[in-house]
């Protein structure tokens, strides 16, 4: 599987900002998407139909692992969308009459403010230099640079077709194409670990000083991740029920899942 991703994203959200998977064809509005149990060890196959959505469940000894290959194409499409109050995602789900949902990006739980960028429909609805008690935190002032600057999740049009990006958000749209939708998060999980770069962590002689993710504790996780055919893989790791405290992964396992 490792040689199936090119980028990956990590993403955490408590349901005001999430990704949704919408058909744009009749024909998905049935049922598509059948579990289907797997060994970790069984390999992604490089192709899938172009309109077929894959779904794996990965049981492995600390955590439960489910994935969502959706492939590029006409079929499909995945948006951030956002709520002005916390939502479950089954909400979300029927809102948008959404095949799949995940959470992601981030949202301050003490004003519901986004502390992510969200742009929807090629307008941004969302900026975290709006929300007053991030910008003005005393201890987070030394990382908003890299706090405004986190990886997104990118949709863009070039010409007539339609394609999926992970860039930092100062990045500059590529020629030609136009952004239509985006969903930060962070931090990035491939080709390396970014979690320094974009304000996650932050160690002075072996002391941590910020580590709002737990980067190095297992715990349930969310990433989207691009493969080299530009298909999305939407993962979700659940911790398992009977030791939730000790059970589910760290960042740098995720990144090796």
């Amino acid at each position: 599987m490792r040689k199936k991703w090119l980028t990956a994203l990590a993403l955490t959200g408590l349901g005001f900002l999430l990704f949704v998977v919408v058909s744009l064809n009749l024909w998905a509005s049935q049922p598509v998407v059948q579990p289907k149990l797997a060994a970790q060890s069984e390999p992604i196959p490089s192709t899938i139909a172009v309109n077929e959505l894959r779904y794996e469940v990965y049981t492995l000894p600390q955590s439960i692992v489910h994935t969502l290959l959706i492939p590029v194409g006409e079929w499909f499409t995945v948006v951030p969308a956002i709520a002005p109050s916390a939502n479950t995602i089954e909400e979300f789900a029927v809102e948008y009459g959404a095949i799949a949902a995940i959470n992601g990006g981030f949202f301050n739980p003490e004003n519901l403010k986004s502390t992510s960028y969200v742009v929807v429909n090629g307008e941004q609805v969302a900026d975290p230099r709006d929300d007053e008690l991030l910008v003005n935190n005393p201890q987070l002032i030394p990382y908003l640079d890299k706090i405004f600057n986190r990886t997104e999740l990118r949709q863009y049009r070039c010409g007539q077709i339609v394609r999926y990006d992970i860039a930092l958000h100062q990045e500059a749209v590529p020629l030609d194409c136009e952004l239509l939708n985006a969903l930060g998060g962070g931090p990035r999980l491939l080709p390396e670990l970014t979690s320094e770069q974009e304000g996650f962590w932050h160690v002075v002689e072996g002391q941590i000083l910020r580590d709002p993710l737990g980067i190095e504790r297992s715990n349930a996780r969310s990433a989207v991740g691009i493969t080299h055919e530009g298909d999305i893989i939407l993962a979700m790791v659940a911790q398992q029920t009977e030791a939730s405290a000790n059970s589910g992964m760290t960042l740098p396992e995720l990144a090796d899942f």
